[in-house]
């Protein structure tokens, strides 16, 4: 493993206090670690927000402290770390049941377990947070809490999750 530089340091510090933050239902500490003009979007869904305005409002109304159910696991599964960038792999498992804004908006608890594969990319600037990119399958989540049928489409559901985790498992043959 090579060993990280300060600034990189400084980057994972404040990376996790960002998602600490965030975790916590923190506004103010979650806004102090990114830029005057950060922005943040959900791939799958683009959400998110421009600005400083506008990630406050979405962190404000779909993220921060409503973040996931209570039995969330977060798995890392790699980090790497460049001089300007993080970008985290990770598996995400929760029971469904409560309406989670920023990844399933208006969809009512189901009661069903999902396992979902997440990269996150952040990028920084001046010490700061500057971006947040995050990509999931929302396929895989909607095949999960029966609102998408697998039936003749090229979807899968946890299964994706569990490859990522466990390399070893069998590889669909198409």
């Amino acid at each position: 493993m090579n060993k990280l530089t300060p600034s990189q340091e400084a980057m994972l510090q404040l990376f996790e206090q960002h998602v600490n933050a965030e975790l916590e239902g923190d506004i103010e500490t979650t806004m102090a670690t990114m830029t005057d003009h950060p922005h943040l979007t959900n791939v799958p869904l683009l959400t998110g927000g421009v600005d400083r305005e506008g990630v406050r409002d979405f962190y404000t109304n779909h993220l921060v402290g409503k973040f996931f159910p209570p039995d969330v696991e977060m798995i890392g599964v790699s980090r790497t770390i460049g001089e300007d960038q993080i970008v985290d792999e990770l598996v995400i498992r929760f029971t469904h049941t409560m309406v989670i804004d920023w990844m399933l908006p208006g969809v009512m608890p189901t009661g069903k377990k999902v396992e979902a594969a997440f990269a996150v990319i952040v990028k920084f600037e001046d010490g700061k947070i500057a971006h947040e990119h995050i990509y999931w399958d929302q396929a895989c989540v909607l095949v999960q809490l029966g609102l998408l049928g697998p039936t003749g489409l090229p979807v899968c559901g946890g299964e994706s999750a569990q490859k990522i985790l466990d390399p070893k498992l069998p590889c669909r043959v198409i």
